[in-house]
C-alpha cells in the first residue's frame, strides 16, 4: 500500500510542473476572457442574448459548422485512402505515402494558404492552363469563397487524419481478414464488411480531430476566404481587434471553446487513447 501511495505521489510531483504551466499560460488567460463576457461594455448576460439574437453571428456559426462538417468528410475519406496505402501497400508504396504524409509538415500553413491562392485565383495556374485548352471561357470562381476555404483547409488536415487511422488499421489482426477471404468474400466485400467497421474507432478519432482543427482555423479562411467567408476565428478576431466589441469576442470565444471541450469529451469518452497515436 505504501509503495503504491508512493508512485502516485511520485507521479503526481512530475505533473505538477506541467499542471502549474497549463494553468498559468491557459486557464488563468481564459478566466480574464469568461470575465470580458460578463462585463464589457456593462456586466450581464448582454453579450450572451447577442448570440442568440445577432443574425451575423449565427450565420457564421452555421458556415463555420458547415464548413468543417465538408472539411471532416473529405478529409476523412481522402486520408483513408492515403493511410491504406501506407499501412498495408507495397514497400514503394508506403515510402510514396509516408513521404506525402510527413511533407505537409514542413510547410507553414501560410505558404500553403498563398500556394492555393496562386493556383485557385482568377488568373492562377488552373483557371489559364483550363482557358488555354479551351476547357472554359471565363474564369472559374475557386478562391474568395467556401470552395477555396474548404480546399486549403482539407490539404492542410489531412496528414491529421492520418495518425488515427494508421493506429486503427495496425491493430488489426490480418487472421480476420484471411478468414473472411476463406469463407468465400471478396475483397470488396471483405474490405466494406470487416476492414471498415474494425477501423471504426480510428475513424470516429480522425473525424473529431480534424472537426475541432476546423472550428479553430484563421489563417486559411482569411486567405482563401476573402473576408467573403468569415468563420468563428476570424469573427473573434475582427470583433476584438477591428469593431472593438471586446464583450462579444470574449463571449464568442468562451461558447466557441465550451463546444470544442464537449467534442474533446466525445473523443476521449469513445476512443481509447491508444488509438490517437
Amino acid at each position: 500500500m505504501r509503495a503504491y501511495l508512493s508512485d502516485r505521489m511520485g507521479a503526481a510531483l512530475l505533473m505538477a510542473p506541467l499542471l502549474l504551466f497549463l494553468v498559468l499560460a491557459y486557464a488563468w488567460p481564459f478566466l480574464g476572457v469568461v470575465k470580458w463576457s460578463f462585463t464589457l461594455p456593462a456586466p450581464g448576460l448582454g453579450q450572451y442574448e447577442a448570440l442568440l439574437t445577432d443574425d451575423l453571428v449565427q450565420s457564421v456559426f452555421i458556415r463555420t459548422l458547415r464548413i468543417a462538417a465538408v472539411v471532416t468528410v473529405v478529409s476523412v475519406a481522402a486520408a483513408y485512402a492515403i493511410t491504406v496505402v501506407w499501412v498495408r501497400g507495397t514497400p514503394v508504396q508506403r515510402v510514396i505515402a509516408e513521404f506525402c504524409i510527413l511533407v505537409p509538415f514542413w510547410i507553414s500553413v501560410l505558404t500553403r494558404a498563398f500556394g492555393w491562392v496562386a493556383l485557385l485565383s482568377n488568373r492562377g495556374l488552373i483557371n489559364t492552363w483550363l482557358q488555354a485548352i479551351g476547357f472554359i471561357s471565363e474564369p472559374l470562381a475557386l478562391v474568395r469563397n467556401e470552395f477555396g476555404v474548404i480546399v486549403g483547409m482539407t490539404h492542410f488536415l489531412i496528414p491529421f487524419a492520418v495518425f488515427p487511422l494508421a493506429s486503427s488499421m495496425r491493430s488489426l489482426d490480418d487472421r480476420v481478414l484471411l478468414a473472411a477471404r476463406g469463407l468465400g468474400s471478396s475483397r470488396m466485400r471483405t474490405f466494406w464488411s470487416v476492414f471498415v467497421p474494425m477501423t471504426r474507432s480510428g475513424i470516429v478519432g480522425a473525424a473529431l480531430i480534424v472537426f475541432v482543427f476546423s472550428l479553430g482555423f484563421f489563417v486559411t479562411p482569411a486567405i482563401l476566404g476573402g473576408g467573403r467567408s468569415v468563420m468563428v476565428a476570424e469573427l473573434i478576431y475582427l470583433r476584438i481587434f477591428q469593431s472593438p466589441d471586446w464583450g462579444l469576442g470574449a463571449a464568442i470565444s468562451v461558447v466557441l471553446v465550451l463546444f470544442v471541450g464537449a467534442l474533446m469529451a466525445l473523443l476521449f469518452r469513445y476512443v481509447r487513447p491508444k488509438q490517437l497515436i
